[in-house]
């Protein structure tokens, strides 16, 4: 069975790349930076291993051996191919691109976010195709396997090796019908004490909202619980009740239903909305520019 003999140090082929064209030991060193002792020792570690003495010296310099005029043309193809290896980035043209793209993300934002992305996608890159899933317990692992291409949200649980970017903050705000009879002269803690509520039980950030109740000692008059997001502004359009929610997601329904925005009266943790991915795909060309449109659309 023939050994194949180990391909020279890239190094080494850069100096016999830059030995040949120059025909200078000096001006060698100068090119690639090092001591002349530094070339003097690559050389002879070149010699060694090509078995050859490539270049010896005479009145015009270092001149080339037979050997060294047959290997420089191969050397030099090895040297651009290692150069397009590091250059080389596989393109991404949204205009023409065929590929789905998986993202994370909160029920809230099904309704302040993907419509804005969607637009933009289907105006920009008609072949791209979105899916929606939760954010849970599995988004940190998809994101590493690639599953998933972004999270989107608030996401204090995910742990290393992720990438994060801010795209705005958030406070918290109270949404009600605008023919409310006893909130027309505006919200008093009083009064958010004292009227019912609808409750939406998802969101990552309804744990810094119960928080914020228990310090401030209040317990809601719940009358109707909500998986999502999904219904809550039809719901206050038609009900003398209120909704405790991110800002984000309250102005929007308030937008869309007509509703009246009140300030929580009440101190409640803000958060902060970011986008992450794992750093696996930081570099993927598909993503990055993904990621691009987001902070594009979304970040304040």
């Amino acid at each position: 069975m023939t050994t194949l003999a180990p391909l020279p140090d890239p190094k080494l082929l850069q100096l016999f790349e830059v030995l040949y064209q120059c025909r200078s030991v000096t001006r060698a060193a100068e090119q690639l930076g090092q001591s002349q002792p530094t070339i003097s020792i690559w050389l002879a570690r070149l010699r060694e291993q090509l078995n050859d003495p490539l270049f010896v010296r005479t009145p015009g310099g270092m001149a080339p051996t037979p050997r060294a005029d047959q290997l420089i043309g191969p050397c030099r193809e090895v040297l651009e191919s290692m150069r397009r290896l590091t250059t080389w980035e596989p393109q991404f043209i949204p205009a023409s691109a065929q590929r789905r793209f998986r993202l994370c993300v909160s029920d809230a934002s099904h309704i302040t976010l993907l419509p804005s992305l969607l637009n933009h996608l289907r105006s920009h890159a008609p072949g791209i195709r979105l899916e929606a899933a939760r954010i849970d317990g599995n988004t940190e692992s998809a994101l590493e396997s690639g599953e998933a291409d972004l999270a989107i949200g608030f996401v204090p649980s995910l742990g290393g090796g992720m990438y994060q970017q801010v795209l705005f903050e958030q406070d918290w705000v109270c949404l009600s019908n605008p023919q409310h009879p006893r909130l027309r002269k505006g919200m008093s803690l009083a009064r958010y004490r004292a009227e019912g509520h609808v409750q939406v039980s998802s969101g990552t950030g309804q744990k810094l909202l119960e928080a914020g109740l228990a310090r401030a000692g209040i317990e809601r008059r719940i009358m109707l619980e909500l998986p999502g997001f999904l219904g809550l502004g039809m719901i206050i359009g038609t009900a003398d009740l209120l909704a405790t929610l991110p800002r984000h997601i309250g102005q929007t329904l308030a937008d869309m239903h007509g509703l009246r925005v009140h300030d929580c009266p009440f101190e409640v943790e803000g958060f902060t909305v970011k986008q992450h991915w794992h750093a696996r795909y930081h570099q993927d060309t598909g993503n990055r520019w993904l990621r691009e449109v987001v902070r594009g659309l979304f970040q304040a």
